[in-house]
């Protein structure tokens, strides 16, 4: 006699009931799911896009535009000269503009050799070649030591350490000057943590001589292409 022979029927109908029930259960669990992402997809977006907003803010002026810079971006592969590396994923480039004419770049760019790893900055330069602010995205530094780098950790609210990139350019610094103090350069750095200042000014200098460089170009490319992978 077969096993399903030896079966109760009251056992298999309870089985097949329990599976009915099962299927039901994921059929109106996965609507629910699809019908609440479907609702608090805009606000989520919303979200990101105002997060992204904040941090263009903070370092280029509102009234310095009155485009859409996260409409009108290029997208950069990995560079040496901004601190990327080849296993990092593409950036974005935003365009800020005026009346129509170019205002500012807006990109992200990497100090590798932190006290405790990369420090990933956001800066804007102006279409003058000078820049309009650095902010530091993320950092792994020393907290009360390294971390002043950080505005937002930085004990001198009057005067943070990072303001003082504001309004510099090559005309104001030459490029073999955008060093600290310590190594022969113009850029400050607080006592004991000359590492975490010495990081970013490099790396801050590396990425004012790309955007000047390139200027011309990141403004001409249609938005939402690829800047050819080259040698600057």
């Amino acid at each position: 006699m077969s096993k399903d022979a030896m079966t109760p029927p009251s056992a298999a109908r309870t089985g097949l009931s329990a599976a009915a029930t099962l299927t039901a259960f994921t059929v109106v669990f996965t609507a629910l799911m699809a019908i609440t992402y479907q609702t608090t997809k805009p606000a989520i977006e919303a979200s990101a896009e105002a997060e992204k907003m904040r941090l263009v803010n903070e370092v280029l002026p509102e009234s310095r535009y009155d485009n859409a810079p996260l409409a009108d971006w290029i997208e950069l592969a990995p560079r040496a000269e901004l601190g990327f590396t080849a296993q990092d994923d593409p950036a974005r480039l935003l365009r800020a503009r005026k009346d129509g004419a170019p205002a500012a770049l807006v990109f992200e760019a990497v100090a590798p050799d932190g006290y405790s790893g990369r420090i990933r900055l956001i800066l804007a330069v102006g279409a003058d070649d000078r820049l309009l602010g650095v902010r530091v995205v993320s950092h792994k530094e020393t907290p009360g030591l390294g971390d002043y780098i950080d505005p937002k950790k930085d004990r001198n609210k009057t005067a943070p350490w990072i303001r003082q990139f504001d309004a510099k350019g090559f005309a104001e610094v030459p490029a073999a000057e955008w060093l600290v103090r310590k190594d022969g350069g113009r850029f400050d750095a607080r006592a004991g943590a000359t590492i975490s200042a010495r990081a970013v000014t490099n790396a801050v200098g590396r990425a004012l001589r790309f955007a000047t460089e390139q200027r011309d170009k990141l403004y001409a490319l249609q938005a939402q292409s690829s800047l050819p992978v080259e040698t600057p």
